[in-house]
């Protein structure tokens, strides 16, 4: 399997802006797919996880304002971001499986 992140950038406080990662191989056998980040000296952190079945679990800290969703049928996982924070600053790397990791993509959330 491998990943294809896209969608990082510099973006403002109270925005919104989504992230995509879509897998290429052997996807059908993908249960969950998800996003990680870790910001500037800090440890990396589960953001959201989504199964293919449908159900989502996301990090506290970002619950209510970003949402996981994914497509079975492309192999694709979207984030959308909504009401962005400076402290939403980080790599983001997209997984499957927490097996297979997709390059990481840089969110700056200028204040």
């Amino acid at each position: 399997v491998q990943l294809q992140a896209s969608g990082g950038g510099l973006v403002q406080t109270g925005s919104s802006h989504r992230l995509s990662c879509t897998a290429s191989g052997s996807t059908s056998s993908i249960r969950f797919q998800g996003w990680y980040r870790q910001a500037p000296g800090k440890q990396r952190e589960l953001v959201a996880i989504i199964a293919r079945t449908g159900g989502a679990t996301y990090a506290e800290a970002v619950k209510g304002r970003f949402t996981i969703s994914r497509d079975n049928a492309t192999g694709t996982v979207h984030l959308q971001m909504n009401s962005l924070k400076p402290e939403d600053t980080a790599v983001y790397r997209c997984t499957a499986d927490f097996n297979f990791w997709g390059q990481g993509t840089l969110v700056t959330v200028s204040s």
